[in-house]
């Protein structure tokens, strides 16, 4: 089983980016997927998380910007980034828990001022 992530990139301040995920190889649905970031010198945070109830988390720096959301199947995961700023710059990773924990290889997101 493993996650699979795709969407990064370079984009200008102020704008849009998405990102998605897809666990592959699993037969089990996982309980929480979600988004986590580590900025250059900085310790990995989470970003956004969902749980399979439909219930969504945000650090507070991104809420009202970013949405997290089901990327049509079941095991996978987008990351909708708005309004992006230089802050947002980083490695982004992939997250899944369930019967096992899960992480994705990472995709870099660069935000230019």
């Amino acid at each position: 089983v493993q996650l699979q992530a795709s969407g990064g990139g370079l984009v200008q301040a102020g704008g849009s980016r998405r990102l998605s995920c897809a666990a592959s190889g699993s037969s089990f649905s996982f309980n929480e997927m979600g988004w986590y970031r580590q900025a250059p010198g900085k310790q990995r945070e989470l970003v956004a998380r969902r749980f399979d109830s439909g219930l969504t988390d945000y650090v507070d720096a991104v809420k009202g910007r970013f949405t997290i959301s089901r990327d049509g199947a079941v095991n996978t995961v987008a990351l909708q980034m708005n309004s992006l700023t230089p802050d947002d710059t980083g490695v982004y990773y992939c997250h899944a828990r369930g019967r096992m924990e899960l992480w994705g290889k990472g995709t870099q997101v660069t935000v230019s001022s």
